[in-house]
């Protein structure tokens, strides 16, 4: 088969309906809009979530929580993702990025203490959970709150 063979299966492709063409196509005059009313007029119809004037669901429904507008987002590492890098390594959130450890930095980077970790490393990071902080320093590295 080659490029100007291929064809798309029966019934893949829909033509587009062409309204208010006049009586012959069948879809003239009101072009599928019926007589009058707020949905055939122009730029008519109702907006989303409108319910003829009765409470609309979002408003019937009970509310809870909220949402703290001051919420700092973390990436988060966990120290044994931390064993890719070499003894002596200086760990910022630049090589955390570039490594593919984390994809955006968001509000910072936090590490946490789940699994080992074998390396010496200086890891350089926004916070640290108190496990991460005893891994690091046990295995001989240094803890650095930029």
């Amino acid at each position: 088969m080659k490029l100007h063979e291929m064809s798309y299966t029966e019934g893949a492709r829909h033509v587009r309906k062409r309204i208010g063409r006049g009586h012959g196509s069948g879809n003239g005059k009101t072009a599928g809009k019926g007589h009058k009313g707020q949905n055939a007029r122009s730029g008519g119809g109702v907006r989303l979530g409108f319910e003829g004037g009765q409470t609309p669901l979002a408003r019937r429904l009970p509310k809870r929580g909220f949402t703290n507008f001051n919420r700092k987002e973390y990436a988060i590492v966990n120290v044994e993702s931390l064993n890719i890098f070499e003894n002596d390594t200086v760990v910022t959130p630049e090589l955390l990025i570039e490594s593919g450890l984390v994809k955006k930095e968001l509000d910072g980077i936090k590490i946490l203490g789940q699994g080992e970790l074998e390396k010496k490393l200086t890891v350089q990071a926004n916070k640290f959970s108190g496990s991460a902080k005893t891994l690091i320093e046990q295995a001989g590295g240094k803890v650095e709150v930029i």
